[in-house]
């Protein structure tokens, strides 16, 4: 028989304002101490230099982690030009130091919307895609560097908050798979000059929005006993899939994972709910009227 993972059965997706400093896996595991809870994970990784919104599923919530992935995100980011890392951002070694031309704000400005669409990204080398399961950024502290394929991503918006000589404060909406760091690399260069990020932080990440928790008042509140009220429900991720709800005989078949009649239309993923309320799990419709369990929740 396994060996039982050791802490509390708790659920719910707390919304961290992760800090500087921390690994998005460091930030996880001080968020399930500080919870003492038994599993622990996150919707989508936060460079150490880089704060703000990182989603952390405890318990049974770590099971709509995956469907949250995909989504996209909003960071605000602070670029310093004319000065260009081997890792694109503040905590790398310079590799490049030169004058940064005379730009006007309108120059920027319009710059920062030719990036808007769908554009190709050439993933840097510091970054966690693996080559010969390998992640790149190892390869990188080898002295490597490995030719990279070009990937699409999608620029939802990009709007200028601030340019002041060399420094560029701009806000990007942007698809799963888009590394501001080299985005912030390629304006520059249309800009004719080059830069790296002295600041990122992310703002939103799929539904998710506004208020977050910071670490100090997560840790304030877990000394007062009082953690598990920043919590959100374990779907609130998932808040705008579609609910079906099921009877008795139905909600415990679906339970133990097995198809059932439903007679809600349309098709596609679905939160489940059964008697009072209770989150059963996700599942998926089918156009004859059927309903297959994906994930099932265990409280």
């Amino acid at each position: 028989m396994g060996r039982r993972r050791k802490g509390r059965d708790i659920h719910g997706v707390l919304l961290l304002d992760k800090p500087a400093g921390l690994s998005s896996s460091q930030a996880v595991q001080r968020v399930r101490w500080l919870f003492q809870a038994r599993k622990a994970g996150h919707t989508g990784t936060l460079d150490p230099f880089a704060t703000g919104l990182l989603p952390v599923c405890l318990g049974e919530a770590s099971k709509t982690a995956a469907f949250m992935l995909g989504a996209d995100k909003t960071y605000e980011a602070h670029a310093r030009l004319g000065i260009a890392t081997d890792t694109a951002d503040i905590e790398g070694s310079v590799t490049r130091d030169e004058p940064v031309p005379t730009l006007e704000a309108a120059r920027v400005e319009s710059v920062l919307q030719q990036f808007v669409g769908m554009i190709e990204q050439v993933p840097p080398m510091y970054s966690a895609l693996k080559q010969g399961g390998k992640p790149l950024y190892e390869l990188a502290r080898e002295g490597l560097e490995i030719e990279r394929k070009a990937r699409t991503v999608t620029i939802h918006a990009l709007e200028l908050i601030d340019w002041s000589t060399p420094n560029l404060v701009f806000r990007v909406a942007c698809s799963k798979g888009t590394y501001v760091r080299t985005l912030a690399e390629d304006i520059a260069q249309a800009l004719g000059s080059c830069a790296h990020l002295r600041a990122l932080r992310r703002t939103a990440s799929g539904i998710f929005s506004g208020a977050m928790v910071s670490m100090e008042t997560l840790e304030s509140r877990a000394r007062a006993g009082d953690a598990e009220s920043l919590l959100l429900p374990p779907d609130a991720g998932l808040a705008d899939w579609p609910v079906v709800e099921l009877k008795d005989t139905a909600a415990a078949r679906f339970s133990h994972g097995n198809p059932v009649a439903s007679d809600t239309p349309g098709e596609g993923m679905v939160r489940v709910y059964g008697p009072g309320g209770r989150l059963l799990g996700l599942g998926e419709r089918f156009p004859e009227k059927l309903l297959k369990p994906r994930r099932i929740m265990n409280f």
